[in-house]
C-alpha cells in the first residue's frame, strides 16, 4: 500500500510539473456575461449575447471559413484545449443589480472573468466589485471615458471611448466644410457653426455632453444649447423647444432607445429642421430605431464601430457577418460586433496567459496586441494602455460615422466617415422634418 501511495504521489506531483498534463484537466474555462437582456435596452442585450455567443462558437471550434487565429485552435491551446462557456446576467439597466449580479457569478459561480455590460453606469458598478475581488473584466461596450481614469487595475476597454467618438464627429463636420465628404460640396462653415445637443442625465450621457462642448470649443464651433435630461423620458417637448430656439445647423444626441425614437418624433411633431443630426450610437443604432421610424431616419448620423459594409474592406468581417446573419436573420450592428471583439479580446487574453489564474490573467490582458487583420472592426488592432490617465483602454480602436439611406425599399447604414472608407455618397442636408 505505501509503494502505490508513493506511486500515486509520484504522479500527481508530475502532473503539476508537466504543462501539457496538468493543463489537459482545464476542460472548461467560466466567463460571466452581464448585460440588459430585459428592459429598454433588451434589443441591445439580444445582439451583445448573440455576438458573443458566435465568438465562443468559433473560439470552441475549428472554423475553416474564419480567417482568425481564434477558429484554428478548438478551445483554449495553451491551456489543454479547455473550452469556453459563457454564463449570461441580465442586469436589466440597473447598476445596483449589475454589482449583484457581479459578486454572485464571482463567489458562486467561480468564473475567471467577467464582460460587459452595455450601460457605463452599470459598468461602474461591476468594475468596482471586479477590483474588490480581483477578477478581470474586459469591457466591450461602455462607453464613459470616465471607466478608464479610475485607477482600476482589473478592467481593461476593448471599444473606443465617447471621447474619440465625438473627436470623430468634430473632425467629420470638418471635412465637411472642406469639400471632404463624399458627394457633397464644401459646406459654408455659416451653415453648421451653431450646434444643439441633448444628452441624457447617465453616467454616459453626462459625459457625452461634457465631450461636446470640450471639442465645440477646441474646433471653434459655437454650442447655443447643451442640455441633459432625465433618461426614460415620457415627454421630451420643453427639451425639442429648447433646442429650436437655438437655431442650429446641427444637432446632436446621446439616447438610449425609447429616448432616441420619442425625441425623433418630437422633432418631428415640432417640425425642427437641422441641417445635420448626429446620434451618439446607443439608440440610434437600436434595431427598433428603423423599425419603429422607418424613413423618419434617412439621413440621420450615428456613431458606429461597424456596419456590414465594412466587409467591402476587410475579408473576415464579411466572413463572420455571413455566419451571423445565418444564425440570427440579421447582420453584424455595433454593439453585436463590438461584444463579438470583447469575446475574442478574452480568447486571446487567455492564451497568452496558459492560466486561470487572476495574476496570470492581469499580465497577460496588459501585455497583449491584437493585430487589426483578427478583428471584424476596422480598427487597427487591441493594445491595452497600462501607463498615463487611461488605464486600461485600448489604444488602437477607431470610430465610424454611418448615415442611415434608402436603398430601393431597404434603409442601411451606410459609412460617410471616416472619409477614405466611405461607402456612399452622403445625404446633405438633413431632409427635416
Amino acid at each position: 500500500m505505501r509503494k502505490l501511495a508513493l506511486l500515486l504521489s509520484a504522479l500527481m506531483l508530475a502532473a503539476l510539473m508537466v504543462p501539457g498534463l496538468a493543463l489537459a484537466q482545464a476542460k472548461e474555462i467560466k466567463l460571466g456575461a452581464i448585460y440588459p437582456l430585459t428592459g429598454g435596452a433588451a434589443a441591445e442585450g439580444r445582439e451583445l449575447r448573440a455576438g458573443v455567443e458566435l465568438a465562443v462558437e468559433i473560439a470552441n471550434n475549428v472554423m475553416a471559413g474564419i480567417d482568425m487565429d481564434m477558429a484554428k485552435n478548438a478551445g483554449i491551446k495553451s491551456l489543454g484545449g479547455a473550452k469556453i462557456t459563457v454564463i449570461f446576467k441580465d442586469h436589466q439597466g440597473n447598476p445596483q443589480l449589475g454589482a449583484d449580479l457581479a459578486k454572485k457569478l464571482i463567489e458562486d459561480d467561480k468564473v475567471v472573468g467577467i464582460l460587459g455590460c452595455y450601460h457605463s453606469s452599470v459598468t461602474k458598478t461591476v468594475a468596482a466589485v471586479c477590483e474588490r475581488f480581483e477578477i478581470p473584466m474586459i469591457n466591450d461596450s461602455s462607453t464613459s471615458p470616465a471607466l478608464t481614469k479610475s485607477g482600476f487595475k482589473w478592467f481593461w476597454r476593448t471599444t473606443p471611448h465617447d471621447t474619440q467618438f465625438t473627436k470623430d464627429l468634430f473632425e467629420f463636420m470638418k471635412g465637411l466644410t472642406e469639400g471632404k465628404a463624399k458627394g457633397v460640396p464644401a459646406v459654408p462653415m455659416a451653415e453648421i457653426k451653431t450646434l444643439a445637443a441633448a444628452c441624457e442625465k447617465t453616467e454616459w450621457g453626462t459625459n457625452v455632453s461634457e465631450t461636446i462642448k470640450q471639442f465645440a470649443g477646441e474646433y471653434k464651433f459655437d454650442l447655443a444649447a447643451n442640455l441633459l435630461y432625465a433618461a426614460k423620458s415620457p415627454d421630451l417637448s420643453a427639451e425639442v423647444q429648447s433646442l429650436k430656439a437655438a437655431n442650429p445647423g446641427a444637432m446632436l444626441f446621446a439616447s438610449y432607445t425609447s429616448d432616441a425614437i420619442l425625441m425623433m418624433k418630437t422633432l418631428q411633431s415640432m417640425k425642427a429642421s437641422p441641417k445635420l443630426l448626429w446620434g451618439q450610437d446607443a439608440g440610434f443604432e437600436a434595431p427598433e430605431f428603423v423599425s419603429t421610424l422607418g424613413d423618419l431616419t434617412v439621413g440621420v448620423l450615428t456613431r458606429t464601430v461597424f456596419t456590414p459594409q465594412v466587409a467591402q474592406v476587410k475579408k473576415v468581417a464579411g466572413q463572420v457577418n455571413e455566419l451571423y446573419k445565418k444564425k440570427t436573420g440579421i447582420d453584424l450592428s455595433g454593439p453585436s460586433a463590438r461584444s463579438f471583439t470583447g469575446l475574442q479580446a478574452w480568447v486571446h487574453v487567455l492564451e497568452k496567459a496558459g492560466s486561470t489564474e487572476p495574476k496570470a490573467i492581469q499580465a497577460a490582458a496588459n501585455a497583449i496586441t491584437i493585430p487589426g487583420e483578427q478583428l471584424v472592426v476596422p480598427w487597427f488592432g487591441i493594445k491595452f494602455a497600462n501607463m498615463g490617465d487611461d488605464i486600461g483602454q485600448n489604444t488602437l480602436g477607431t470610430g465610424m460615422i454611418g448615415q442611415y439611406q434608402k436603398k430601393g425599399d431597404k434603409i442601411t447604414l451606410e459609412i460617410v466617415y471616416p472619409f477614405d472608407l466611405a461607402t456612399s455618397n452622403m445625404v446633405y442636408p438633413f431632409k427635416g422634418f
